[in-house]
This record gives structure tokens, C-alpha cells and sequence, in this order.
């Protein structure tokens, strides 16, 4: 295609769509993230972000792409798109290739920084960038391919409007077996240090949250009703969300506390992801609720039953909250739920089928990948940060700088 083919008013959206994802990584993810751990690790989390967001843009253009969006494999595509050098006037849909390439980058890029929650204050620098490049061409690009870039869940009609699958699956899944094998924080589960700073988490998931509506609206790829239906379950499934774990905690702990609430809003919109193009504001509300109850007993099981110090709760926030999000989705999406209905031949039990289908590849794919990655890392450079370093804080020991100086 070329320029005579293009939506003005779709690229627009996309590009400011687009924006708002990057946002959500830098700085809403970093600042949500840095203010959960102690003053001696924020500007080592930050480092993460960043760096991430650096090495997956160079490997999104020098083939992740390509594998993930061009072809027909029904496992993984080609490189016809490598280095993204067709003619400038060249369309994906009622948009600018090149634009389409950036929105899918900003996914690609805030998938693995997700998973750095759940290691944080003791895994080394090189070892998150050797592993997130690594897992982004392993994992990221195959399960997008699958879902979104015309592989074997596609064509089951698998539903995942905005990566309840592809990002929050992969990422919490991935999360969880890393964590477990990098091992626990000194003092963990009971004898933890709080937030350093619950304001600046504040900020950061008020910057997710409207960060949001760019990475659910603009999957819609368009300015029409989807993107404006996305939108309005994104925020409706936040503010229900929000509201449970509150209320959760005002009946155990007898005060709710800031933290919690903004971590109630996290997962009600990690919840409703996979499922926000297609469902109604109603739908949006329970599956809000629902989401925040599930990903709250979760944070208990995973610290206090399994044993794993998944720090930030990534696999209970994210992966417990796309998962149930992607299976709840065959459900809400009914028209006589105010939902958008199902692909031709597929009716509620059918969905419910491939939804389950496509989660259990999902994850299956990415713990064994995960297993394997976390192997090669432990082997060649190590996975965890020296006793010292850690004793010292990752932000002097591994940069030499701190996030305030006296």
C-alpha cells in the first residue's frame, strides 16, 4: 500500500497511542517500581527501564519484528520486514508501517521491564539485559506471532485485544520462574524494609493508568467505537479494581492504604487488557472487582505458600490478572452482556475453549523458555548480584551513583 490509503485521523490516534505506551514504561513503570524498594536500590530499577527500553528498540528493528508480524507461519514469521526498510509510503492497514512497528515496539518493550519486579535489590545489571534480549526473541515474539501476527491462536480466533496473553501472561509467567530461581531477598518473607517511598509509586501507576488508555485503546489500530469502548472498560475495570482492594484491606487491616489501592488499580487494569475491546462498561466493573479479589489472595499464596519472593507481585498482579482477564473474556464478550460478540462459528463454550487453549501454550511456552534462559545466564555471567553488592545497594555497587545525594 501506499500513502493513497492512509487514515488520517487512525494515525493520529496511533501516534499519540503510541506515546502513552512508551510513557508507561518511562517514567510510569520506573517511578511505581523505584518507590517500592529500599532508597539504595531506586535508581538501580530505574537503570532497568531504561536499559531495557534501549536494547528491545535495537532488537524490534534487527528482527523481532519481522518474526512477530510478517509471514504466515503458523509458529513464527520471516524476516521480509528486517530492518524495516520497505518504502516510507508503505501501510499496515489505514496506517504507516513504520507506525504500526513503533506502537507494537512500546508492547515489546514494557513486557520484559515488567518482569523486573519480581527480581529487584539482588539480581545483577548484566544479567537483566543479557535475559530480557534474550526472552524478548524467545518468548515475546513467538507468543506475539501466535495471538496478533497471523499464527496458530489467530486463526483459532483466540481473544486478546490488548496482550492479556502476549504481555501480562508471558511477563507474569516468566516473573514467577525467575524469581525462583534467583532466590529470595535477605529477611524475606517477614523481615522486609516498606517502600521507600509510597508517593512516588503513586505517580507511577497514575501514570500507567492513563498510560493505559493509549495500550488498550490503541490496539483498536483506529479511531472508532472499539478504541472508545476499550477506553471506557480500561478505566471502569481501574476504578472497580481499586476500590475492592481497598476494601479489602479496610476489613483486615482496618485502614486501606495508599500502596494497596494504586496496586488494586494495577491489576484491574491488567485484568481487563485482553479483554477491553470486546466487552461493555458493565462487564468492565466486574471484571474489575473480580480481578483485584483473585490478584489479592494471590500476593498471599505466592510469598507465604510457595515461597517465592516475586518482590513487587508481577505474577500475582500481572500474569494472575491477564490470565483470568483472558479466560473471563469467552464470557463478557456475549452481546446479551453488552459485550461485541463472538467470531463467526464460535459461540461462549467455544471461546471458552480456545481462551483456555491459548493460556495453557502461553504459559507452558514461557516457563520452560524462562527455565532455560535463566540457565544459560546463571552459566555464563550469573544471575545474582554478590553479597556485598547487595549488602551495599545495586545503585553505588553496579553504577556509582545514587538517586539522592546527601
Amino acid at each position: 500500500m501506499t500513502n493513497s490509503g492512509i487514515n488520517a485521523g487512525d494515525t493520529a490516534w496511533l501516534l499519540s497511542a503510541t506515546a502513552l505506551v512508551l510513557f508507561m514504561t518511562l517514567p510510569g513503570l520506573a517511578l511505581f517500581y523505584a518507590g517500592l524498594v529500599r532508597l539504595k536500590n531506586v535508581l538501580s530499577v530505574m537503570t532497568h527501564c531504561v536499559a531495557i527500553a534501549c536494547l528491545v528498540s535495537v532488537l524490534w528493528l534487527l528482527g523481532g519484528y519481522s518474526l512477530a508480524f510478517s509471514g504466515s507461519g503458523p509458529l513464527i514469521g520471516d524476516l521480509a520486514a528486517f530492518g524495516l526498510t520497505a518504502p516510507r509510503g508503505t501501510l499496515h492497514g489505514t496506517v504507516p508501517q513504520s507506525l504500526f512497528f513503533m506502537f507494537q515496539m512500546t508492547f515489546a518493550i514494557i513486557t520484559p521491564a515488567l518482569i523486573v519486579g519480581a527480581v529487584v535489590e539482588r539480581i545483577r545489571f548484566g544479567a537483566v539485559l543479557l535475559f530480557s534480549g534474550l526472552w524478548v526473541l524467545v518468548v515475546y515474539v513467538p507468543v506475539a506471532h501466535w495471538v496478533w501476527g497471523g499464527g496458530w491462536l489467530m486463526g483459532r480466533h483466540v481473544m486478546d485485544f490488548a496482550g492479556g496473553l502476549v504481555v501480562h501472561a508471558t511477563a507474569g509467567t516468566s516473573a514467577l520462574v525467575l524469581a525462583w530461581r534467583l532466590g529470595p531477598r535477605d529477611g524475606f518473607p517477614r523481615d522486609l524494609a516498606p517502600p521507600h517511598n509510597a508517593g512516588m509509586t503513586m505517580i507511577g501507576a497514575a501514570m500507567l493508568w492513563v498510560g493505559w488508555f493509549g495500550f488498550n485503546g490503541g490496539s483498536a489500530l483506529a479511531a472508532n467505537a472499539d478504541a472508545a469502548a476499550a477506553i471506557t472498560a480500561t478505566h471502569l475495570s481501574a476504578a472497580a479494581a481499586g476500590l475492592m482492594w481497598a476494601l479489602i484491606e479496610w476489613r483486615r487491616f482496618r485502614r486501606p492504604s495508599m500502596v494497596g489501592l494504586v496496586t488494586g488499580v494495577v491489576a484491574g487494569l491488567a485484568t481487563v487488557t485482553p479483554a477491553s475491546g470486546f466487552i461493555g462498561p458493565a462487564g468492565a466493573v466486574a471484571l474489575g472487582a473480580v480481578g483485584s479479589l483473585v490478584c489479592y489472595q494471590f500476593v498471599d499464596l505466592v510469598k507465604h505458600r510457595w515461597k517465592v519472593d516475586d518482590s513487587l507481585d508481577v505474577f500475582a498482579v500481572h500474569g494472575v490478572g491477564g490470565m483470568l482477564g483472558t479466560l473471563l473474556v469467552a464470557v463478557l464478550a456475549a452481546p446479551q452482556l453488552g459485550g461485541a460478540g463472538y467470531a463467526p462459528g464460535m459461540d461462549m463454550l467455544g471461546q471458552g475453549e480456545v481462551q483456555a487453549l491459548g493460556l495453557l501454550a502461553t504459559v507452558g511456552w514461557s516457563a520452560l523458555a524462562s527455565l532455560g534462559l535463566a540457565f544459560v545466564v546463571k552459566r555464563t555471567i550469573g544471575l545474582r548480584a554478590r553479597d556485598e553488592a547487595i549488602e551495599e545497594g545495586l545503585d553505588m555497587a553496579t553504577h556509582g551513583e545514587r538517586a539522592w545525594n546527601p
